[in-house]
């Protein structure tokens, strides 16, 4: 499609659904507010109905997604608990959980595979953009076993409603909408989106399209930019500006016992790799998707899904004017999941599970004279269950997955063929009482994973620039193997509640590139090769939420005639050691803390309070450069009304007020680039408007 008539037609959209929902809203109704919280953090049930509790799942959505949302899927949820970024610049961030990062997290979208390039390369971004995304869920424990091996870090689902699960109209049918603009920030964002959806109870037709454009980041220290060959110094990072585009459809039609979807979707982007400053990406995503649910299936299963993915991506390296290297990544998911009937037994226990089937391949290409790994075909096949029993104190859980995975590289015909098999268990007990059920929940989780090694694991052999090193695979790699637990609880009483949990991660073979020593005399980079080493990873993540103001049970006072008042604190840290040669691990999120300010009064909220993190000089190597600790305050403020059937929302978000310099432990650029790494952005200012109807 046309850059520009795409573009165009993006701002057309935007300005369309808030010029429609603007005129709605003056049709003479009486404005109505409401209260809404700031930030909303909740536990959601995936996949079974009631498999929640037992299942611990962060979600980001409404007007708390609204305030958080960043340019990347990364940076959106850092600073959750047990959560970071593993940025490389502004345009690229991979979600970290509980210190993994890379292949040891599954990216989802819809809960079906996302098939591109992040998990290669530090500088390849994900190709999900926040702005069109209705929610974003964070599961770990047995469950995650649904989704890959590949999981044995956590699962990121990105979700939106291209194809409808539900029917959103009566028989006379509708249309609804959003759109959303952004202006500011430290990269000075510009950015529109829109959605429609229309239909009855038999069909639902959704279009969407975005357009985001950032320039250079602003930061709090001076850096050097050389652009052919002349060098000047600004308070921004070189070539860190952004240009992307993305749309979609969708159609669904609405059966009385099921659905059944397509959608298709694009997603263009250009942006500056940081690291160099001649040196752009150009990105382009197509990704199709048919979904289906047949509910009470022949009275033999309470509901038979499928899912079929495809995907096609490219992205080439520019280096200047000049075409540099090229990767290519195409491939197909198939699931099949079947959900028996509850089966219902004595005491009130009963135990409800998914059984299903995955198959997934791709083919990887790469050419050009950074082409550090060879073309390579992978395919997986796999069996998983999920089954939660449920009794009157609590749940139980449980998942295995079984899989075959075989890897080829193209170039030398080696077959590597791998059967990993995990098991995970899990169980709730709850104390609370009552309709408010207050007091302690209980919830604990143990897993056995094992993960076969990627293409790049087994095949690298070549120069890597966004690390600065020349990598080198080992096809003779094993299984990666961990043993993994965690114990948490969570207390409520009323508006008040905590929450904590602590973890361990154990990995018999935890494949890491380790430095050799030796530099490749070619391009003169340190040669890093695959290992696999013995590794622990030992962490506490906690949050807490206290009504200080507004209720009877606060703390400070009852008086709500001026809003509520909550105190939200947070904390995390983690320890991560590579046993084998008795070091830390490298790119690992120091301790946090963190405190908000949570107001809320009829149709407004803010928010003000700061995030914490200590030094980190636990790196690897006594040559690797030490992070400072740092605070960053940040405010936000959000206005919401509706009016004759439209909602709108209009925010304002202040991030680093104190305009602090500050560097993160767990990007790459820290280490590679020096005393020019780019550092956390700077003082900055967004505003933002969201009309729905």
């Amino acid at each position: 499609m046309n850059l520009f008539f795409q573009r165009s037609a993006v701002a057309v959209a935007t300005w369309a659904s808030l010029s429609a929902v603007w005129a709605q809203s003056q049709s003479g109704a009486p404005p109505a507010t409401f209260t809404t919280p700031m930030q909303e953090v909740t536990i959601t049930a995936q996949p079974l109905s009631n498999a929640g509790l037992a299942t611990p799942v962060q979600q980001l959505s409404g007007a708390a997604l609204a305030q958080r949302q960043g340019s990347t899927l990364g940076e959106t949820l850092d600073n959750l608990p047990g959560m970071a970024n593993s940025s490389f610049g502004p345009n690229v961030g991979r979600p970290v959980i509980r210190g993994l990062d890379g292949d040891r997290i599954r990216i989802l979208q819809n809960s079906g595979a996302n098939m591109d390039v992040s998990g290669l390369s530090f500088d390849h971004a994900v190709p999900i953009d926040p702005l069109m995304t209705e929610r974003i869920e964070v599961l770990r424990g047995p469950a995650t076993l649904l989704y890959g091996s590949s999981a044995v870090g956590g699962v990121v689902n990105v979700i939106d409603n291209r194809i409808a699960r539900e029917p959103t109209f009566d028989a006379q049918g509708g249309v609804l909408g959003k759109a959303e603009l952004r202006a500011g920030g430290a990269a000075q964002e510009r950015s529109s989106g829109a959605l429609v959806e229309t239909g009855n109870d038999r069909w639902v037709l959704h279009v969407d399209a975005f357009d985001r454009r950032t320039r250079n980041l602003s930061v709090p220290k001076a850096m050097d930019c050389t652009v052919n060959g002349v060098t000047t110094t600004q308070r921004r990072v070189c070539n860190s500006a952004s240009d992307t585009q993305g749309s979609a459809v969708g159609g669904t039609l609405l059966f009385a016992r099921g659905y059944l979807g397509l959608s298709a979707s694009e997603y263009r982007s250009t942006y500056g790799t940081v690291a160099e400053s001649d040196v752009t990406i150009g990105m382009l995503r197509r990704h199709q998707v048919m979904e289906g649910q047949w509910r009470d299936a022949a009275g033999l299963l309470q509901a038979l899904k499928f899912q079929w993915g495809h995907t096609r991506y490219s992205h080439t390296e520019y280096p200047g004017a000049a075409t540099g290297t090229r990767f290519d990544n195409g491939g197909h998911e198939l699931r099949l999941e079947a959900t028996p009937y509850a089966q219902r037994w004595v005491n009130g226990m009963q135990l409800q599970g998914v059984l299903g089937v995955q198959r997934e391949g791709n083919q990887l290409a790469v050419q050009g004279d950074e082409a550090f790994v060879p073309p390579s075909r992978t395919l997986g096949n796999a069996l998983f269950t999920h089954q939660v029993l449920s009794t009157d104190w609590g749940q139980l859980s449980a998942g295995a997955r079984a899989e075959s995975v075989a890897v080829r590289n193209q170039t030398t015909g080696v077959d590597k063929r791998f059967s990993p098999f995990s098991v995970a268990l899990g169980g709730m007990r709850t104390l609370r009482q009552g309709e408010a059920q207050n007091g302690w929940q209980f919830s604990s989780h143990l897993s056995w994973s094992q993960r076969a090694p990627k293409d790049h694991e087994l095949f690298a052999n070549g120069p890597h620039t966004a690390t600065g090193t020349f990598e080198v695979g080992n096809a003779q790699s094993d299984l990666e193997r961990a043993t993994q637990w965690d114990l948490g609880g969570e207390w409520k009483n009323g508006p008040h509640k905590a929450s904590v949990t602590g973890f361990v991660s154990d990995f018999a073979n935890y494949l890491s590139q380790q430095a050799t020593g030796s530099h490749d005399a070619t391009y003169n980079l340190p040669i890093y090769a695959l290992e696999g080493v013995r590794a622990r990873l030992v962490g506490l993540e906690s949050s807490a939420s206290w009504r200080m103001v507004g209720g009877s049970q606060a703390l400070w006072s009852p008086d709500g005639s001026q809003g509520a008042m909550d105190l939200a604190l947070r904390a995390d840290v983690v320890r991560a050691d590579d046993l084998t040669h008795n070091r830390p691990l490298p790119r690992i999120a120091p301790v946090r803390v963190g405190a908000d300010w949570v107001w809320a009064h009829q149709a407004w909220g803010a928010r003000f309070g700061f995030t914490h993190a200590g030094a980190q000089h636990r790196v690897p190597q006594a040559s690797d450069v030490t992070t400072a600790g740092y605070t960053l305050w940040n405010a936000g403020v959000n206005y919401q009304t509706r009016a004759s059937g439209t909602r709108w929302m209009l925010f304002a978000k202040l991030d680093n007020l104190t305009n602090q310099l500050a560097y993160s432990s767990t990007s790459v650029l820290t280490q590679t680039m020096g005393s020019n790494a780019p550092p956390l952005a700077g003082r900055s200012v967004k505003l933002g408007l969201q009309a729905s109807f």
